[in-house]
Parts: C-alpha cells; structure tokens; sequence
C-alpha cells in the first residue's frame, strides 16, 4: 500500500471514529436525559440538532460503504427510526449513493492495492478474475445493487478495477440502489 493510500484510509478511519464518538455523546446524553422513552421523544430530541441530524445520518452512511465496517441496513433501521420511513430513505439513499460513488473512484484511482486490503488474497485474486471474464457484469452488478443483503460496498470497490465507466456505474448506483433502501425503510420505519 503506498502512502496516499494509508493518508486516506487513516483520514476516513479517524473521520469515522470522530463521528461515531460524538453519535455516542449524543446517545449517551440522550438516554440519560430520557430522550429514548419512545420513538416520538427520540426524534424529537433529534430535531433539535437541526440540519446536523440528517446530515450526521448521511456522512456516516458513506463511511460505512467507503470502510466496510458496519452493515448499510443497520443505519436504514436508525434513519427510519430517527427521521420517519421518507427522511430515512433520503438520508439513507443520498450517504450510501455517494459512499458508494466514490468507494468506486477511489479503486479506480488507487487500484488494487486498496482493495485487497479488504480481502483475503486467493478471494481478491479468484473474484477479480471471474469479474474481468464475466460479458454480464453490468447486469450482475445492478441486481446486486438491487437485491438486499448482497455484498454492495466490496463490489463498488471491484467495479473500480473493472473498465467499467464512471457513468454507468453512477447510473447503476442511482437506478438500482433506492428499492433495497425504501424497503428497508418502510419495514423499518412501520415497525419503530
């Protein structure tokens, strides 16, 4: 790995622990205040973090795809319960589109190395290779995409090695991304 590459996985790991934090601050004040009593008090207690609620909900979301630490769903379940079944999904669908765009740059920029940082080297070498022959990809990816529960955040990092377009990949991002997130946070936002 050479040292852009360790600049921008340290800078987007301390981001993502800074923000992780201050939410811990802020739930953990929160609880204690007695802002959790039910779903109504807690986004009530959200709202009065103005613009840097949602915001907040979107930044972490795009980290979560960029360092593939956290499941995606489980920031649908905080957003549906925090901002309602739509304001969810927009915080959601917004973080996790842009998480998603630039995990792909970056590959594209920086190339293997920072993607092999996140497998296991025989899977790296055995995927990229079965990619790179597939005439589906495109296809593939998009129901990927779609589907929930398939490993989204990693295949935004292999399409970056791809010769894929940036265009088409955006355009994949946006038409095939928001059906898992609504889903996710209608069931979500219902049962909350």
């Amino acid at each position: 790995m050479n040292q852009i590459e360790v600049k921008i996985k340290n800078v987007l790991t301390g981001l993502l622990i800074f923000l992780l934090v201050i939410s811990g601050i802020f739930v953990i004040v929160g609880y204690i205040d007695g802002h959790f009593d039910s779903v109504e008090s807690l986004q009530a207690y959200i709202s009065t973090f103005g613009i840097f609620g949602p915001l907040t909900l979107i930044v972490i979301q795009a980290l979560q795809v960029i360092l593939p630490v956290l499941p995606g769903f489980l920031g649908c379940i905080v957003g549906a319960g925090m901002f309602g079944v739509f304001g969810g999904f927009w915080c959601n669908y917004i973080g996790i589109s842009a998480g998603s765009i630039i995990a792909f740059l970056l590959a594209k920029r920086l190339g293997n190395g920072i993607v092999k940082q996140m497998f296991p080297a025989d899977k790296y070498d055995s995927l990229v290779k079965w990619i790179n022959q597939k005439k589906c990809y495109t296809a593939i990816l998009f129901l990927c995409i779609l589907l929930p529960l398939a490993p989204d955040d990693f295949l935004c990092y292999f399409s970056g090695l791809t010769g894929m377009s940036t265009k088409k990949f955006t355009w994949i991002i946006i038409l095939g991304k928001p059906w898992c997130i609504l889903a996710y946070s209608i069931f979500f936002g219902y049962f909350t």
